[in-house]
């Protein structure tokens, strides 16, 4: 585990990233000097990071490049797809989606290391708290069903499955979870089931799928927000929305056309605007909740590059902020007040940004044997 603090690497990072943009801003110094980051690396078989005074190389990628990742690193799993924040905000769950392992590591954030990884047969993606913090829901992709855990006093047990479908004769999924969502009490789970190209609604309590809407083709995340529900869909250009009725179940409000390729989601509570990335366009997409169409477009095209090619695939709004994490240029994109600020750089393909308190996690997907995966907390 790598542990060092980043202010300087990371402000001449981010000044150097935005001068190629065209310039440097406030925004970007008080971004620089705030934040800190710790990463969560891929450790099997895994070739140590060059260490050389303050600054931290990865091993070489395929091409040859060696990346200067700001922060740290913690040892994770394979393909670490997504993080979650805990309810008592000390640690993070990832899951991961790769093909060694699949299934969730609980992460310790103050001691900067993983307490507990717990197997599945097959993880994607999902992964959500109930309102009172006693569940953890986990999408279980191939296997057509979702996870289900206690949590209690930072630690995750498994308790039972809930089964959405039977799988194929050939033994693939037929609804393959992805993103979930929770309705406001707990009472129902709302499930992206990708190949299914449906919302399923979920009972938490009796287990049964209570409701089915169709969305455009590979849905993939789910966002709940004041009484609305949101969901992107991979093979289409489409967000669907519906309303969450008072209990828990859900109305179909119709589709708002976004884009090529949504991908994933971000909303506050009871915001105006919903951030949906376009990751095969390398925009990002601003909802008007109330006018249900699309305002503004954030564009996050690398400098002097094509509009593709920077995959803007996780999303998180912190302090006023939107960070997107671009899994082709190796970075978190900053935008405030609807521009880009400058960027924060990470390891190999970022895939999950999210807060934890003061502190950011990045959590890049790609390693093989010659580099290191990791996933950022930046402070």
């Amino acid at each position: 585990m790598l542990l060092f603090p980043l202010v300087d690497r990371q402000c001449y990072s981010l000044e150097a990233t935005s001068k190629a943009a065209g310039g440097i801003d406030s925004a970007v110094m008080r971004i620089a000097l705030r934040f800190f980051a710790i990463l969560l690396v891929l450790a099997t078989l895994l070739a140590p990071v060059v260490a050389q005074n303050a600054t931290h190389f990865t091993s070489p990628l395929p091409t040859g490049v060696r990346l200067d990742p700001a922060g740290e690193a913690i040892e994770s799993g394979s393909l670490p797809i997504n993080l979650v924040i805990a309810p008592e905000g000390d640690r993070a769950i990832v899951v991961l989606s790769g093909w060694r392992e699949q299934g969730i590591q609980v992460v310790d954030l103050g001691a900067r290391r993983v307490t507990q990884t717990l197997t599945q047969d097959a993880a994607f993606y999902g992964a959500v708290f109930a309102p009172d913090g006693s569940k953890l829901y986990v999408s279980g992709g191939n296997e057509d069903v979702i996870f289900v855990y206690s949590w209690s006093q930072g630690a995750a047990t498994f308790e039972r499955k809930i089964v959405l479908g039977q799988k194929t004769a050939e033994g693939t999924g037929s609804r393959y979870p992805a993103g979930l969502a929770i309705s406001s009490k707990g009472e129902y789970l709302y499930v992206a089931e990708n190949v299914g190209d449906r919302l399923a609604v979920v009972n938490t309590k009796t287990v049964e799928v209570a409701q089915r809407f169709p969305t455009d083709r590979y849905p993939y995340a789910v966002a709940a927000s004041c009484g609305h529900v949101y969901v992107s869909a991979w093979g289409g250009s489409t967000l669907s929305q519906f309303e969450e009725l008072p209990d828990g179940t859900l109305a179909y409000m119709g589709r708002i056309e976004v884009g090529r390729h949504p991908s994933a989601l971000a909303v506050s509570a009871c915001a105006k605007n919903i951030y949906v990335a376009l990751a095969g366009s390398d925009q990002v997409a601003v909802v008007d909740r109330d006018l249900r169409r699309v305002t503004s477009r954030l564009h996050d095209a690398a400098p002097g590059a094509p509009n593709e090619g920077s995959t803007p695939n996780a999303l998180a709004l912190i302090d006023g902020r939107l960070l997107i994490a671009e899994g082709h240029n190796n970075a978190v994109a900053v935008f405030e007040h609807g521009r880009l600020a400058g960027r924060i750089p990470t390891d190999w393909y970022p895939t999950a940004v999210a807060q934890a308190g003061d502190e950011l996690l990045v959590s890049p997907a790609r390693g093989t044997a010659r580099t290191r995966t990791r996933m950022g907390l930046s402070r």
